[in-house]
């Protein structure tokens, strides 16, 4: 979650607490409720820029707050270019696709401004979540069968020779049970089939 801007009138006040009458910070948390962490932030800028208390009169409010806060945008507001979800969606099917993988070309593609991973996913599943579900079908028992080949094999090592083949799985799925049946064969010729 991202921490609350503080307004021009806390900066203020913070300063002169701060410079002016050089209280603690925990002084001037309790005297201005903001955090600890916000209020060092805040004296640990103005000793950056050398503030002095009284500030001089030209630091209006607007300059004040260009000082502290240089871009006059929250991080929340900052709208980073439009990623084509339904793009990353169809990537994300193809094998050995990760969103660790669509995020780095995403901050590759967009270096001015991007998510974090964190946000990437986010904006991902909220984005998954508006998607129209498949239609569903109802199959009657035994109507139905459903068989293909998986995509990904596996090794398999002969016990006396230490030779390595690799083996296609092969699975079938009745509709209405949702009863599967796996099997390891050679090849995906028709006599294994």
């Amino acid at each position: 979650m991202a921490t609350k801007r503080l307004t021009v009138r806390n900066i203020r006040e913070i300063l002169r607490l701060g410079l002016g009458a050089k209280l603690t910070l925990r002084q001037i948390h309790s005297s201005t409720k903001s955090s600890v962490g916000a209020v060092q932030k805040v004296l640990a800028k103005a000793k950056a820029i050398q503030l002095r208390w009284p500030l001089p009169a030209e630091l209006d409010d607007s300059a004040l707050e260009k000082l502290f806060y240089p871009k006059n945008e929250s991080p929340q507001n900052i709208k980073c270019p439009s990623t084509n979800w339904a793009e990353i969606h169809l990537e994300l099917k193809k094998k050995g696709i990760t969103k660790q993988l669509l995020w780095e070309e995403h901050v590759q593609q967009n270096q001015d401004c991007y998510y974090s991973y964190s946000r990437f996913c986010h904006h991902y599943s909220v984005w998954k979540k508006k998607q129209q579900r498949s239609m569903r079908q109802v199959h009657k028992a035994g109507e139905k069968l459903f068989v293909d080949y998986a995509g990904q094999t596996i090794p398999i090592v002969c016990a006396s020779t230490g030779e390595v083949r690799t083996a296609q799985i092969f699975v079938a799925v009745l509709g209405a049970s949702n009863y599967t049946y796996v099997e390891a064969t050679h090849t995906q010729s028709l006599p294994d089939w």
